[in-house]
């Protein structure tokens, strides 16, 4: 499928501090022409058209009223993560566009540091290296 042919995604950017992670943005690409905030800025009037949903990595772009009034094709908004609460669902709704995340992607992560933390509490792990360090 062409570059032209896929739907477009605003992204704030690819790599960096705030980027979208590099591997991830590799498989956003399989399905997705990938836009990024400074080409969306740079030319929204052609850009807006292409765009079709919002990938929010680490509550970025900032999704408000402005930036849905620039994209009068856009569908859905992805966030990476499991909650939605630094979005206004009900003014993203008002545009008619739907709001997806990913509620399991950090279960199994969040589980292992939660056991770490209670196997360390229950071994006083920390504290005996901080009294190791002091003695």
């Amino acid at each position: 499928m062409a570059e032209e042919e896929l739907p477009g995604v605003l992204i704030l950017d690819i790599g960096g501090t705030h980027g979208v992670l590099e591997d991830l943005a590799a498989l956003l690409k399989k399905r997705f022409h990938l836009i990024t905030m400074k080409e969306f800025l740079g030319n929204k009037e052609e850009m807006s058209k292409k765009i079709q949903s919002v990938f929010v990595f680490e509550c970025r772009p900032t999704v408000d009223r402005e930036l849905l009034e620039n994209l009068p094709n856009l569908k859905v908004i992805g966030n990476s993560g499991v909650g939605v609460d630094h979005l206004d669902l009900k003014m993203i709704s008002s545009f008619g566009v739907k709001v997806t995340n990913t509620p399991h992607a950090v279960a199994d992560p969040t589980a292992d540091i939660g056991m770490a933390l209670m196997l360390a509490s229950a071994r006083r792990l920390v504290e005996g290296k901080v009294l190791n360090f002091l003695g």
